[in-house]
């Protein structure tokens, strides 16, 4: 039948009818034509098959990453630590303790001591406004950085680590290739701008790390006879000498993958945002851990309990001896993922993100208080220095309005809700309790103020930013730890001198002045009122970034921030923004 429509055809369309036409046509039966009609049909397959997976890439991608992680690297069933032990003998080195705890996107509003805690102001966090009260707390803390990497370089270096090129945050090849996606299928009106080529010659994650000639407080203590451990995050590297045992760490206990606990483990809640940094994350994650560089292996509890309770052996271990314990907590960052048990003293609150994310703070609290109780037990909390800072402020995507309250702006912003974090310092034996400071200090000071507690001397050629805070803490000087700060990633720049912060998106030359003296919440642009004193304090920034050095691996993404919205909410005509970059 198809053979006789095809000769009508002919004859009646194009008028050919010739003996050779006829026979070719005849000739294109029995099998061959068979043939020639099953390859039409799989052609066609194929191409609508293509069509469809061209469609929805993003979410076949997201669907089979998991299992493709899975397969190149799988997890192992836990591993038990091996934590070294100290000689039986107590030392006669009677430096202090030093433990260092970072939160990773903690919000300033998230902790009860500033505002009442976790943004609805009816969770509170009794374990860290304890360690705030057995010490110092810092009103005017600042990080170093708006996003992870940088703030940690210049935490482990104590300098601005654009000095070095450390300016942009790593992320992990799969989940780089995602949100290059998710960007260009953004149809938002404020959307995200990705260099495609840039994007696609970026060095491998492993390899875009701190470089190893930068000297860590890590490394100093070490090589003064102090035991030193990492447990959690790291993201300053992992190849060629960027790990944390290559910088000065005795002992590793290392985040390998993003997950609190697996997905559909029955003591987890978990809650899912429909945003690019969201997706990317949770179909990037997997529940792993790795032992001084051994293969990734599962934890053995929820990830934010197992490294307090690895932090309580390393305590146990060397409680006889001065060491140095930097616990690089994963919480809160997303996935949001918090224990049930933990959900479950938040009824109270509206809104199940807002439950799990305060079960999150909940069990990081708990991590505190149970690094105080072990210090108590041994005996040696007075002679322990705790710092308790985040890497930044709290995130815009995971869609809770005010965990930055009473400041604007987010994570991957300059503004004061992406900068200003909790900051504690605690000191029994040495910080009077109860205190409180309220001049500006840095990410930076960490390093200084360590190394000075531990009577190490920071040589003039480490070219170290940040000063030593106790003479400030202990009122035994009435100046000021900084006159001016500086914050850089790419397109968005930042300045806070004396009582003036600036900012600046440089694309779109949006540009803000605050007098924080009468507007600490940076709600009244005043660069129009003052273009003198705007037009000096560019000057600082110009001269600042000659002195800084070049990228170390280019920026490829440039994402909009708006300052008074999370992430999902509508722009709309006057909301103010910025460009990240990445």
């Amino acid at each position: 039948g198809l053979r006789r429509r095809i000769l009508r055809y002919c004859h009646s369309r194009l008028k050919v009818f010739d003996s050779q036409t006829v026979i070719s046509y005849i000739l294109l039966s029995g099998r061959e034509f068979k043939m020639l009609k099953k390859s039409l049909y799989s052609l066609i397959a194929i191409v609508f098959i293509g069509v469809v997976a061209w469609e929805y890439k993003v979410n076949i991608l997201i669907w089979s990453l998991p299992k493709m992680m899975n397969f190149l690297n799988p997890i192992q069933e836990n591993i038990p630590t091996s934590w070294s032990v100290a000689p039986k003998e107590t030392t006669q080195d009677d430096r202090p303790n030093i433990i260092l705890i970072l939160a990773d996107d903690m919000g300033y509003n998230d902790i009860s001591l500033h505002n009442g805690g976790a943004a609805d102001g009816s969770f509170q966090t009794p374990h860290i406004d304890e360690l705030a009260a057995s010490g110092v707390w810092f009103s005017r803390g600042y990080a170093a950085n708006a996003t992870c990497a940088p703030s940690r370089a210049s935490i482990m270096t104590g300098k601005y680590a654009t000095r070095f090129g450390y300016e942009f945050t790593p992320v992990p090849d799969p989940a780089r290739f995602i949100l290059s996606w998710l960007v260009e299928e953004d149809d938002a009106e404020l959307r995200g701008r990705i260099d495609r080529e840039v994007a696609n010659n970026l060095p491998p994650y492993f390899d875009m790390g701190m470089p190893t000639e930068q000297i860590t407080i890590a490394e100093l203590l070490k090589d003064s006879g102090y035991y030193t451990a990492h447990i959690g995050k790291w993201h300053l590297g992992i190849t060629n000498g960027m790990d944390p045992q290559s910088q000065g760490f005795v002992d590793s206990l290392s985040l390998a993958g993003s997950s609190y606990l697996p997905e559909n483990d029955p003591e987890v809640v978990n809650a899912k945002f429909d945003t690019s940094i969201d997706k990317m994350v949770w179909s990037s994650s997997q529940y792993a851990a790795r032992f001084n560089g051994s293969k990734s292996f599962a934890p053995d509890k929820y990830v934010t309990d197992y490294y307090t309770d690895e932090a309580l052996k390393v305590i146990e271990n060397n409680h006889n001896r001065p060491f140095f314990l930097y616990l690089s907590h994963w919480a809160i960052h997303n996935p949001l993922q918090a224990l049930r048990s933990d959900v479950e003293q938040m009824k109270h609150m509206s809104g199940h993100n807002l439950q799990v994310y305060s079960g999150m703070i909940r069990a990081l609290d708990r991590s505190v208080g149970k690094i105080i109780e072990k210090l108590k037990e041994l005996k040696i909390f007075g002679k322990t220095m705790i710092i308790f800072t985040s890497d930044n402020g709290g995130a815009n995507y995971i869609e809770l309005e005010d965990i930055n309250k009473p400041y604007r702006g987010w994570k991957i912003s300059f503004f004061d809700g992406g900068i200003r974090v909790p900051f504690i310092f605690s000191w029994p034996d040495q910080i009077e309790a109860g205190g409180k400071f309220d001049d500006a200090i840095h990410h930076f000071d960490i390093f200084s103020t360590i190394a000075a507690a531990a009577n190490l001397e920071v040589k003039d050629k480490l070219l170290v930013d940040g000063v030593n805070l106790l003479p400030f803490i202990n009122k035994e000087t009435l100046n000021k730890p900084h006159e001016t700060l500086f914050w850089r990633s790419g397109n968005h720049q930042s300045v806070l001198h004396k009582n003036w912060k600036y900012l600046i998106s440089i694309k779109e030359n949006n540009r803000w002045l605050f007098d924080t003296s009468s507007d600490p919440f940076e709600k009244n642009n005043v660069i129009d009122t003052y273009p003198r004193e705007a037009q000096f304090i560019e000057s600082l920034l110009v001269e600042f970034n000659e002195k800084q050095s070049d990228p170390l691996f280019p920026s490829a993404f440039e994402a909009p921030i708006m300052i008074d919205k999370y992430d999902g909410q509508k722009y709309e005509e006057g909301d103010e923004y910025i460009y990240w970059s990445n």
